[in-house]
């Protein structure tokens, strides 16, 4: 499902005169009205379906076989296919266009998804967790061949799901949470897999409980970087595949910028950036050619798809009360 661009630009000049009588030239560079990014809804589709159907599998087989890490692990599972609806949801709405009341769209509530999304994983493994340590002071009975089994299916379901958002993920923190959901249930289901042989060979069942533990905090440990990441462009810090100090350099040394401020860099979504920026052109610009190469500059070099650059033609800096230096 590709996506489509419609590359409409949008390039003002206007004059303005502040207090102490310098022109500001507003350019308004190199705007994409993008539609929408592919909402890719064919594979949440296909993954939400195969996971509830092995929830629900794996939820029977753990009362059959007396595990309770089979249950713990059915719990983990629901909490993902959660995570994949909220995922899809964000995905769906980010592909609206803009309408009054929301210029931008919906495109942040896949940023709002990506956190939610990493603090259901925290709050599924906590879970996890509590069940765990209850069961390392009253080990069950448990049958390791069956765990093995229904484990082994769950390889291959999670496996099967995350290859539907391997190619997206790259670029997408809300696709690539989805992903490392997948992937770290494919992981849990493995190390249940291989408890559930060494149930079978030392017919020891406190061996299942102890390697939960050791798979939680592996589990944890992995996703707090997406938290981290996800949390930031909450807060509307700079992506981080973006080196801000190379974007001041790239528009200072435009021709005849004499100085760069009021630069600001965020995330509009998981999968757009935007910038605004003050630039001091002491003689001022001919025409849109300037503003246009420079979005598409920021655009290919850096990724930037919506840059929004003003022009001031004084030798100091904006004298809009409103302006910080920097």
């Amino acid at each position: 499902m590709g996506s489509q661009h419609d590359h409409s630009h949008d390039h003002a000049a206007h004059g303005h005169s502040h207090g102490r009588g310098h022109d500001h030239g507003h350019g308004h560079g190199h705007h994409h009205h993008h539609h929408a990014p592919s909402s890719h809804g064919k594979a949440f589709a296909i993954a939400v379906t195969l996971n509830v159907l092995f929830v629900l599998a794996e939820t029977a087989a753990s009362f059959v076989s007396g595990s309770t890490a089979l249950l713990a692990d059915a719990g983990h599972n629901l909490g993902d296919v959660l995570s994949l609806l909220l995922a899809w949801g964000a995905s769906v709405l980010a592909a609206r266009p803009p309408g009054p009341g929301f210029t931008y769209g919906l495109k942040s509530s896949s940023i709002l998804a990506a956190i939610a999304n990493a603090a259901l994983l925290w709050i599924a493994l906590g879970a996890v967790m509590l069940e765990t340590v209850q069961r390392l002071w009253q080990p069950g009975e448990v049958n390791g061949v069956q765990v093995m089994a229904v484990a082994g299916a769950g390889i291959l379901v999670n496996a099967l799901s995350a290859l539907l958002f391997a190619r997206g993920s790259k670029d997408d923190l809300n696709l690539r949470a989805a992903f490392q959901h997948l992937m770290a249930d494919a992981v849990v289901s493995a190390s249940v897999v291989f408890v559930g042989l060494m149930v079978v060979l030392t017919n020891q069942n406190w061996i299942d409980p102890l390697a939960s533990i050791a798979i939680t905090v592996g589990l944890a440990w992995a996703s707090w970087d997406l938290l981290k990441e996800a949390v930031k462009m909450g807060l509307l810090a700079v992506p981080r595949h973006i080196d801000e100090t190379a974007v001041r350099a790239f528009l200072a040394e435009q021709h005849g910028v004499t100085a760069v401020h009021d630069l600001h860099i965020w995330g509009m979504s998981t999968t757009e950036c935007a910038l605004t920026a003050h630039l001091v052109i002491p003689g001022g610009v001919s025409g849109d050619a300037f503003l246009n190469d420079i979005g598409k500059g920021l655009e290919q070099r850096f990724k930037i798809h919506h840059a929004t650059i003003q022009v001031e033609m004084g030798d100091d800096h904006c004298s809009l009360p409103t302006a910080h230096v920097h």
